[in-house]
């Protein structure tokens, strides 16, 4: 396929590309410092509840002034300005998004290390379709070979990983990948990292209300049975046990939801960054976290 010279302009590179830049591709997506989970194994139960053991030594060990009765649960973060972090620096667009990864392989880090439970990242919206093709299939091979190389590293990390968003208008070869994904990482609990690609707020609220309608019509609940917690029950979110993010991170300094987790984040925490994604680190994921320990959730109740 020829590519039109602003295409490869914007794309070319000189190093090769993959999940991981040139200068961390030895490196694995998770500094493994725990004993390989195995939940088919007859020592499974024993050895799960070593890393959990490990896990609440480490969420102990949490940088001043994190409190750890105050973390958040879950987070869940919009991770924006891959392509203007890149602008920036006159880097190809690649470049950016492949700098992204190496954001969310730090932030995966730090949740596993202080003790979060569920980290949830908007990775690719319905609304990215609209972007240049060329664009888009970079993203799909990028996403890709990241899962395929990272996989096994999930499973000795004890992270486990779901897919929210419609799927079935992805490669073939990626559905397949993020199927076994799901299902080998399925019995892990150190983190739960909930991935959304080609995923719409709205559509999520809507595929939710036309399940209940359908059990309404089909006499399973009656009219007078749909509440809140029905509908979370069949919000894509229910695959965690703690749907509903108790903070949200925005970076690149954008002020808005963009049709993400819409139901979800009616109690939410917001917190927005200016830095691009590429730049997120420690410092500004814990300066996230500690604007989020000074507040007061009120839930619509009165300060006390």
């Amino acid at each position: 396929m020829a590519f039109s010279l602003q295409h490869r302009q914007l794309f070319h590179s000189p190093t090769r590309f993959s999940s991981q830049p040139k200068s961390i591709t030895n490196h694995s997506l998770i500094s493994l410092k725990i004993p390989t989970r195995l939940s088919n194994h007859p020592l499974a139960f024993a050895q799960n509840a070593a890393i959990s053991q490990i896990d609440s030594e480490k969420a102990a060990l949490l940088p001043p002034p994190l409190r750890k009765e105050l973390m958040p649960n879950h987070v869940a973060v919009i991770m924006d300005g891959n392509r203007r972090w890149a602008k920036m620096k006159g880097l190809p667009i690649a470049l950016g998004y492949e700098a992204g990864v190496r954001a969310l392989r730090n932030l995966v880090q730090l949740c596993c290390d202080w003790g979060i439970s569920v980290l949830t990242v908007f990775a690719f919206s319905s609304d990215n379709w609209f972007r240049p093709k060329m664009e888009v299939d970079f993203l799909m091979g990028l996403f890709e070979r990241g899962l395929k190389n990272e996989l096994e590293d999930f499973g000795r990390a004890g992270i486990r990983m779901s897919i929210i968003g419609d799927s079935s208008k992805l490669p073939k070869s990626l559905q397949d990948l993020i199927d076994k994904a799901v299902k080998t990482t399925k019995e892990n609990s150190r983190l739960h990292l909930v991935v959304a690609v080609n995923y719409s707020g709205q559509y999520d609220v809507v595929q939710a209300f036309q399940n209940i309608a359908q059990k309404v019509k089909d006499g399973v609940i009656e009219p007078k049975d749909v509440d809140s917690f029905l509908v979370e029950q069949e919000l894509q979110t229910s695959c965690t046990d703690f749907p509903c993010p108790d903070l949200l991170i925005r970076t690149s300094g954008e002020q808005r939801l963009s049709n993400f987790l819409l139901w979800q984040l009616a109690y939410t925490e917001l917190f927005f960054s200016h830095s691009h994604w590429p730049d997120f680190g420690e410092t500004e994921f814990l300066e996230a976290l500690c604007s989020f320990q000074q507040r007061q959730r009120r839930y619509g109740a009165q300060s006390s």
